[in-house]
């Protein structure tokens, strides 16, 4: 595809319990400045803490697709729903905890933009961006995980459990995704590295939460994460 050729961005939200958040996130959205359309596209992983009224209120939105899955599945199947639902040019992950920033969709959208990238990764770890002073055993345990991947697909990642991750349309919806929970991030990235696409990398902002204000992700995601590593780059090609 031509350089700035492409018209649309795809922001595929997987939601989990978030209403002290989600209309924060989404007024943030809405607000970067980005020369594409953009869809949203809300994915409820069975919410009970009142988020799905929060999503009431915006499902005749011109520019909002609600999808409610009946019950708690993980953030991988939001994922896989999102975007199966996806009719952008590019899609984008977003979470929906404030901890990345939509003002970084600019920079993570321009290698693609440009012609220069099929996948853009945004990482927690390049670059000079602000970050919070936060966990510092779980910062390590995610660099570990990334260079264990690293070691399987021949990418050089510095972020590979990011959030931010940005894909061609096409490509995002060649792969066939299984994992149900935080798997997904090893999976897509062996898939990925397989496909021979160009991927690049971006330095991206980061207020990461504790695990008192709701984080989800915990030791038992590592665990699965390192046995994803090694079956979706070996025995499950």
């Amino acid at each position: 595809m031509r350089p700035h050729a492409m018209q649309t961005l795809s922001i595929v939200i997987p939601i989990y319990n978030e209403a002290a958040t989600l209309a924060d996130l989404i007024a943030r959205v809405r607000a970067v400045d980005i020369p594409l359309e953009r869809e949203l596209i809300l994915v409820d992983d069975g919410s009970s803490d009142g988020t799905r009224d929060t999503l009431k209120a915006m499902e005749n939105d011109p520019d909002v697709t609600v999808v409610l899955h009946d019950h708690n599945q993980g953030k991988g199947a939001a994922l896989r729903t999102g975007f199966a639902a996806a009719t952008g040019d590019l899609v984008i992950v977003q979470d929906a905890d404030l901890e990345y920033d939509p003002q970084d969709y600019p920079k993570l959208l321009q290698p693609l933009l440009d012609g220069r990238a099929d996948v853009v990764y945004g990482s927690r770890f390049a670059g000079g961006e602000c970050h919070r002073a936060l966990a510092y055993w779980h910062s390590q345990g995610n660099r570990f995980i990334t260079r264990f991947s690293n070691m399987f697909t021949n990418l050089r990642l510095s972020d590979m459990e990011t959030c931010y991750k940005v894909f061609k349309r096409e490509i995002i919806q060649s792969v066939t995704i299984q994992e149900n929970r935080f798997g997904f991030e090893p999976e897509i990235t062996a898939k990925i590295a397989r496909m021979r696409v160009t991927v690049y990398e971006v330095g991206i902002a980061y207020n990461g939460r504790s695990y008192d204000e709701g984080k989800k992700i915990g030791w038992r995601d590592g665990v699965r994460a390192l046995y994803c590593i090694v079956k979706y780059n070996t025995w499950a090609r």
